[in-house]
């Protein structure tokens, strides 16, 4: 089977040929995309009536050694009894399909509100969920993934922004030392930190509301190797000294499944600038995307950078403070 390689022509024909080759059953002509920029995600039905989601990955994001290593933690959360949406295996083995380069994967469609966490015991229920999954997370290495230490990831990220010529000419310096600064600062903080598989991206977005089967966690493309807290501090509604109660619940239910080293709160603002540094990184790398480009069409210009570099440095000061 030819499938068109390029990204940016993933049309829904060339798509639903890829998926129906894939698993060997035939396809309707359902195939309604979601939100998503940095892959391409289809909503698709088999003629049977069981509909499914068809992920495109980003060529040139993840290696298919990298995406293994994602199936791999969700199988593990899964056999854990963990609330998950584990990809499709295909007939012909293993959980990865690939159309002309192009890696994708099937997964089940899984129905579920997004949660609100409004009481003690909501934060409490989140605690326990991410517990468990780092009790699945800290049974294997995932040698693929990103190491989420600032001399590897974020330290990749800043130069990937500015050799690139990301950052416009005006503002390039200064983003460079902001960016040095808050390496020189955070780094060592890092170096004696146990490191797990994570999500990664553990924020109320990616949390599902099923009765009856207890809260889901989703979309694990991001999972890397890093310190755990950094999937609690995403949760907070605000900074770490502004939401004690809610740090203090997520920690009990955590606790209740997996110890918790209680200096790690000292990473929170740390992995803040680092998050934010990732993020430019990540919108860099589609800004040539005509989806991307539509939504944000102004990312990359001097008003852009003048408004990133303001909030690094505040985000620098916060550190400071905190040490």
């Amino acid at each position: 089977m030819s499938v068109v390689g390029d990204f940016e022509h993933l049309v829904p024909d060339v798509m639903l040929n890829a998926v129906e080759h894939a698993l060997g059953v035939k396809m309707t002509g359902l195939a309604t995309p979601l939100p998503s920029y940095i892959n391409r995600v289809y909503e698709v039905q088999t003629q049977a009536g069981d509909r499914l989601i068809a992920k495109f990955y980003r060529p040139g994001r993840w290696s298919r050694e990298a995406l293994q290593d994602e199936h791999d933690f969700v199988a593990d959360c899964a056999a854990d009894e963990i609330p998950v949406i584990a990809p499709v295996t295909l007939p012909g083995g293993g959980t990865l399909g690939q159309a002309d380069g192009i890696h994708f994967t099937i997964f089940p469609k899984r129905y579920g509100r997004q949660l609100e966490i409004n009481t003690d015991q909501d934060w409490l229920r989140v605690g326990r969920l991410v517990g468990r999954v780092h009790v699945a997370g800290s049974r294997r290495p995932a040698a693929n993934r990103t190491d989420l230490h600032p001399s590897q990831s974020t330290a990749g990220h800043i130069a990937h922004l500015v050799d690139n010529g990301f950052v416009t000419p005006r503002y390039g310096n200064e983003f460079r030392d902001i960016c040095s600064r808050i390496l020189d600062l955070i780094t060592g903080l890092f170096d004696d930190v146990e490191f797990i598989r994570i999500h990664g991206d553990c924020h109320g977005g990616n949390l599902l509301d099923r009765p009856g089967e207890g809260i889901m966690i989703i979309d694990f493309d991001d999972m890397m190797v890093g310190p755990p807290v950094q999937d609690l501090w995403l949760l907070l509604p605000d900074r770490a000294d502004r939401c004690q109660a809610e740090l203090t619940l997520l920690i009990e239910g955590y606790e209740q499944f997996r110890d918790f080293d209680d200096s790690a709160g000292r990473l929170i603002e740390p992995l803040r600038a680092m998050r934010i540094i990732y993020y430019l990184a990540w919108c860099s790398r589609q800004v040539n995307d005509f989806r991307f480009r539509a939504q944000y069409p102004d990312w990359g210009s001097d008003a852009f950078w003048q408004k990133e570099v303001a909030d690094l440095a505040a985000q620098l000061q916060v550190i400071q403070e905190h040490l």
